[in-house]
């Protein structure tokens, strides 16, 4: 079930007051996980709604007959989805079943009981946007073994704080990780080399619009990067101290050649608006 918002208000009293459905029904899909707002996973009652937000409703989450999330493409050997903010890619330690990998493979297993799916690439959990599955093990290998080369564009839209002195510029870091996962700049260039595009779109006096290009795709590469140059991504928690629902970057544009079909594919997923409300 998809809503356009008519009126700002808050999630459930706008569901209770513009459904057919009980307001027990309603609390039972937060509770779950199921309700989805701009493509972000909420499971708050009084989660904020702006005009012309998207609200989506998995009404089949059990069975999984169903996909909380858009598929943008499928064939017999890939299938590439509109990852939502606020959920893993695939499996951690604490969190086995809310994640896209578990997600598609119960909706496929779901139409062919032999089928599976294996990770092609990640995003980060609170990054939304294109998100490529290969459906066997061999295709998967195929894709990742020459992965960087075979990419031929992987373009994101982020809002950041401030006005960026440059508006277009490469940035060139080498990064590590702590032992508590968080990533760093090193000084020192050890680590594994990031190369980040960037180009102002957009920008006011509190925030700016940027058009992001990687070169490489390192862990937290965007959000360190641009946190290293003082203008963090809006809503990062994990790399500053943001307030915000979500963090405000999405995965915009996917161009490949696939080394299976032997052809150049070229995907796009819509910015969620509420990145709109930000900078106009």
């Amino acid at each position: 079930m998809k809503i356009v918002v008519k009126k700002e208000g808050k999630l459930l009293d706008y569901l209770v007051n513009n459904l057919d459905m009980s307001r027990k029904t309603i609390k039972q899909y937060l509770q779950k996980g199921s309700i989805y707002v701009d493509g972000v996973r909420t499971t708050k009652f009084d989660y904020p709604l702006s005009i012309n937000s998207i609200i989506k409703i998995n009404e089949n989450s059990k069975n999984r007959s169903e996909l909380p999330f858009e598929v943008l493409y499928e064939d017999k050997d890939i299938i590439v989805v509109d990852k939502p903010s606020g959920i893993l890619s695939i499996a951690t330690e604490k969190e086995k079943e809310e994640t896209v990998y578990h997600i598609l493979r119960e909706y496929l297993k779901k139409k062919n009981k032999n089928s599976k799916v294996f990770v092609v690439h990640r995003l980060d959990k609170d990054t939304s946007g294109i998100l490529l599955f290969a459906k066997s093990e061999y295709v998967k290998n195929t894709f990742q073994k020459d992965w960087n080369e075979l990419v031929k564009k992987r373009e994101y839209i982020a809002i950041v704080h401030g006005r960026l002195d440059k508006k277009k510029d490469r940035l060139v870091n080498y990064l590590k990780e702590t032992s508590t996962n968080l990533v760093y700049i090193s000084k020192n260039k050890e680590g594994k080399l990031a190369i980040t595009n960037y180009e102002v779109l957009k920008e006011n006096n509190n925030y700016s619009k940027l058009l992001i290009n990687i070169e490489t795709g390192r862990k937290n590469q965007i959000r360190v990067q641009l946190k290293n140059i003082n203008h963090p991504i809006l809503g990062d928690k994990k790399y500053g101290d943001d307030k915000e629902k979500r963090l405000f970057l999405h995965a915009s544009k996917l161009e490949l050649f696939n080394p299976i079909t032997r052809k150049n594919m070229f995907f796009t997923s819509k910015v969620p608006s509420i990145f709109n409300s930000k900078v106009k």
